[in-house]
């Protein structure tokens, strides 16, 4: 069901990017020694689980702001802007000063992309500047539910199912969905359930796409 929901919602809300990579040239500043493999879907956990308890912009500013993908992308695209005769410049400064340049630009890509419908927050966001290791990303938060969701489709076809269960062990279940392969990982724990959903191609192993979520579960005390 999460699969399915997170598929929707991205082919409803995500444009074509085929004309957009044409505005943004890519440039050697905006190549980061960042790799599909640096991504670490335990490491979202924790955001993941404090945005399931806020209201549907903040939870996906939360999640966003603290995506290791997102602030590595726009750190590189504040990077492509300096220019020696560009003054004062955020990536040129100390590591603060582009931290804060990078949270302030996440918050605008929050703001003009919130989207509301069915009950959901989400914000569906291109990563056209390539090279990258991926080429959006998306977070979805549940206005009615205390659940929070983050999407990344991969670039190319290098990062495979191999890569993934050397990385994480085997997954706990495997199922297939429409034409895809799907690879499922879960971290249970007293106040919340984390399941990680890879989308893999069954013809050369190539992975798709990661979704990750986080449910809060009910206190037992009520």
């Amino acid at each position: 069901m999460l699969l399915l929901l997170l598929s929707l919602l991205l082919s409803a809300f995500a444009p074509s990017s085929g004309a957009v990579d044409a505005n943004h040239p890519p440039g050697p500043a905006a190549q980061a020694a960042f790799s599909a493999d640096d991504f670490d879907w335990r490491e979202m956990v924790p955001y993941l689980f404090d945005a399931a308890a806020l209201p549907g912009e903040q939870g996906i500013q939360a999640v966003l702001e603290n995506s290791k993908v997102l602030r590595v992308y726009v750190a590189n695209e504040v990077r492509t802007e300096c220019s020696p005769h560009k003054t004062p410049c955020a990536a040129t400064a100390d590591s603060s000063t582009l931290d804060k340049e990078v949270s302030k630009r996440i918050d605008e890509i929050v703001q003009e992309g919130m989207v509301h419908r069915h009950k959901l927050a989400i914000v569906d966001y291109k990563l056209t500047r390539q090279p990258f290791p991926f080429s959006e990303i998306a977070a979805v938060k549940s206005e009615k539910n205390p659940e929070t969701y983050i999407t990344l489709s991969f670039v190319g076809r290098s990062y495979t199912a191999a890569d993934v269960q050397a990385k994480y062990g085997a997954p706990y279940d495997t199922d297939v969905v429409q034409w895809y392969s799907v690879f499922k990982y879960r971290l249970d724990s007293p106040h919340y359930t984390s399941k990680a959903v890879f989308e893999i191609d069954p013809v050369d192993g190539a992975v798709i796409k990661v979704a990750v979520s986080v449910k809060l579960k009910k206190s037992k005390n009520h």
